[in-house]
């Protein structure tokens, strides 16, 4: 996916086990990250940096989506461990990943391998992704997006 495409739709539990689709969002801004792993170093930093950021993007007008491979149990753990005020969805089998061209061969400490690479897309109201952040650095990424949605605005 890139910009000016249109998102495409998708279904995901969330870390409640209740499902999320990306369809009830028309109409409404949308931050959506993908991230490789829950309770894990980098993750852990940029779920904090959007939980930080929160209050600024909701001001703005944007709702926040982090997506991982983690099952509803993990999403949920981190979702209480951080106080992560955004939801969390559980994409297991990967699929959304793939519809998003986020699940590829990374390389993770010299080791090459099938992963998430963390990605960041700005969805507009209408459903078009307006801005891709890839092979996203967790330091900092936060405030890197809110810059953007604010220059935006």
């Amino acid at each position: 996916m890139d910009v000016n495409q249109k998102a495409p739709n998708f279904t995901l539990p969330d870390e409640n086990g209740e499902p999320v689709t990306l369809a009830s969002f028309q109409g409404k801004p949308l931050v959506l990250f993908f991230y490789s792993r829950a309770n894990t170093a980098g993750c852990t930093k940029e779920a904090s940096g959007f939980r930080d950021q929160y209050k600024n993007f909701t001001d703005a007008g944007f709702t926040i989506l982090g997506i991982s491979p983690d099952a509803s149990k993990a999403q949920k753990k981190f979702h209480e461990s951080l106080e992560l005020p955004y939801t969390l969805l559980a994409d297991a089998d990967k699929e959304v990943a793939q519809l998003f061209g986020v699940y590829k061969e990374i390389n993770r400490c010299g080791r090459k391998g099938m992963g998430i690479e963390r990605t960041t897309f700005l969805i507009a109201p209408d459903g078009t992704i307006t801005h891709v952040w890839r092979k996203v650095k967790p330091e900092g990424h936060a405030e890197q997006v809110l810059a953007k949605v604010q220059s935006n605005n």
